[in-house]
């Protein structure tokens, strides 16, 4: 069920990462499937420390949305495109 929790924040993560580059990021699709990505890459790096359980959850939540942006982010700065704060 947790696996669930992560992809639905990745896709959030992996949009607002998306709405925070130049233009348009890499599209829609790239963007959502580098948050996934980097979600359940987070969530599993966070389950193999050793974080279960209720407190486990919120942690490995967490994890997952910030692994899902750095990733966004890190690909943003590998291809030199510029990274800004915008208005929604």
């Amino acid at each position: 069920m947790q696996i669930v929790i992560w992809i639905f924040l990745g896709l959030a993560a992996g949009w607002l990462a998306g709405k925070s580059l130049e233009g348009r990021g890499y599209g829609v699709w790239m963007n959502l499937t580098m948050g996934v990505a980097g979600a359940v890459a987070g969530g599993v790096l966070t389950r193999s420390i050793g974080f279960s359980g209720y407190g486990g959850a919120f942690v490995s939540s967490f994890m997952a949305i910030g692994c899902a942006a750095l990733l966004t982010i890190l690909a943003a700065t590998v291809s030199r495109r510029a990274i800004r704060v915008r208005a929604f």
